[in-house]
């Protein structure tokens, strides 16, 4: 049976080719490999979202009908369109436009992410130390590209601000770079062993929340798009170049849209223009042809009221996911703050970036009430979910009314065992050492009797009481025995 397993267990490869164990370290990437995966992370995604402006634009002008289709003008127009998805505000023949889609913006930051998230592997990269060159790499050269575009437009009728067009793409790349990094970084153990617990608790709720509400405006959106069906299929022209050209605009500026259908969901409402759709208050007012804006009511409806119930049911959901992290019901509360105040700057962010200029026409400025929605939207969360929270968590039975609790009648019961142990054996101790002291001092009485030394040489005192017994006793026996003699001699 031994020979058996032997031969099952033995390795038949020859010296040489055993298989590398899992403790041997990796070997360390060379300084030329890391420059050229660095190199390939900033550029790629870079190069890649230039072609896929150049390329969607192409293909809108040459559908379009009217107009000469041109690859040198798509190359040129593809500049400033690669600053629009990456937010950057544009001047068009002196009208600004600030309302920029924020699907391209999406779409040019998952592509960042993914070559950070690459990168790092291929360099090596384990910690958080080594994503630093990856993200300063890829913001440096986004905000570079960026301002060499803005010089570049200049005397052309777009303008654009180099300063904004240095900053935004390298601050926006940076954090879609950071956010590929953060699994294979490890930055999630970091913020978790550097956060306080309960505040990781509430940070994970508060995503679970904003992504809830963004899913709230996503559905009120839809739902107000199918019943204005009819509308939106009026606005695409019989054409196919100019349809093909509003869908195009209209995917685009989808995101957008589900932003202002939040606000309006959680209560503050939107404006486009002098138009303002509020959840309490509606004003009348132009709207532009598009197609993704004709799910807007021209008047307002009494039901509206009744969609305050999704906020409060996200609220509501984020305290379930609280309720159990700890038994004392502060923490909790703690949590749902952190989550609200995550919600909260989100509203800020999502409202910031989905609105701004839109010329100097009648749909000049479409914004959302940044400072209002941030703060509805933090009641929202706060308020029904720390009610499931508070009462759907544990409890800590509290102790009944006059009557100790359990570790103070276990200290008093600890004392009072203690103490009886300890002080018996101090007075036995006591009377102990009085005892032989008063059987030394009999027996040095008694020795100096027997030798007939005198009671003063001792140095022991004599006891006061035993003399005066002894002469009542000598003095009884004397007057006894003269009593007894007296009556026989009368005899």
């Amino acid at each position: 049976m031994v020979r058996f397993m032997k031969l099952l267990t033995r390795d038949e490869r020859p010296p040489g080719e055993e298989p590398v164990s899992d403790l041997v370290p990796e070997l360390e990437v060379s300084r030329a490999k890391r420059v050229r995966v660095l190199l390939a992370a900033a550029c790629a995604p870079l190069l890649f979202s230039y072609s896929a402006v150049a390329l969607v634009l192409a293909v809108v002008s040459f559908a379009a009908d009217r107009t000469r289709f041109s690859a040198s003008g798509a190359l040129l127009a593809a500049g400033p369109g690669w600053l629009a998805s990456w937010q950057v505000e544009l001047d068009l023949g002196g009208h600004p436009l600030g309302v920029l889609p924020l699907l391209p913006t999406l779409a040019v930051g998952w592509l960042v992410a993914r070559a950070a998230a690459r990168a790092a592997r291929r360099a090596g990269g384990r910690t958080p130390a080594d994503a630093v060159p990856v993200v300063t790499v890829i913001a440096g050269a986004h905000a570079l590209f960026g301002v060499l575009i803005a010089l570049m437009a200049g005397g052309s009728p777009i303008d654009v601000n180099p300063l904004t067009a240095f900053c935004v793409p390298g601050l926006l790349a940076g954090l879609a770079a950071i956010a590929g990094l953060a699994r294979v970084c490890g930055l999630p153990a970091v913020v978790r062993n550097r956060f306080d617990p309960v505040a990781v608790h509430g940070l994970r709720a508060g995503a679970l929340g904003l992504a809830s509400l963004i899913a709230c405006g996503a559905v009120v959106f839809t739902a107000a798009t199918a019943l204005s069906w009819s509308t939106v299929d009026s606005l695409f022209e019989p054409g196919f170049g100019a349809s093909f050209g509003l869908f195009v605009l209209s995917v685009a500026y989808l995101p957008n849209a589900v932003v202002a259908a939040l606000s309006f969901t959680t209560g503050p409402g939107f404006s486009v223009g002098s138009l303002t759709v509020g959840m309490f208050g509606y004003q009348e007012g132009k709207l532009p042809g598009v197609p993704v804006l004709a799910g807007i009511s021209s008047h307002h409806a009494v039901w509206w009221p009744a969609l305050l119930l999704l906020p409060a049911l996200v609220g509501a959901l984020v305290g379930w996911r609280i309720r159990a992290i700890d038994e004392d019901p502060m923490l909790r509360m703690r949590a749902i703050a952190v989550a609200g105040a995550l919600v909260a700057f989100g509203c800020v962010v999502l409202g910031t970036v989905s609105g701004g200029r839109l010329g100097d026409g009648p749909f000049d400025p479409v914004s959302v009430p940044v400072g209002v929605a941030s703060v509805i939207a933090f009641c929202w969360i706060v308020v029904p979910g720390g009610f499931v929270a508070f009462f759907a968590g544990p409890h800590e039975a509290p102790a009944p009314p006059g009557e100790p609790e359990v570790e103070d009648v276990a200290e008093e019961v600890v004392e009072t065992e203690e103490e009886p142990a300890e002080e018996p054996e101090a007075e036995v101790l006591e009377d102990e050492a009085l005892d032989e002291e008063a059987l030394d001092e009999e027996a040095e009485e008694e020795l100096a009797r027997e030798l007939g030394e005198d009671t003063d040489e001792i140095p022991a005192e004599p006891e006061p009481e035993a003399e005066p017994e002894q002469e009542i006793a000598v003095t009884e026996s004397t007057d006894g025995s003269g009593d007894e003699s007296a009556p026989g001699d009368d005899r």
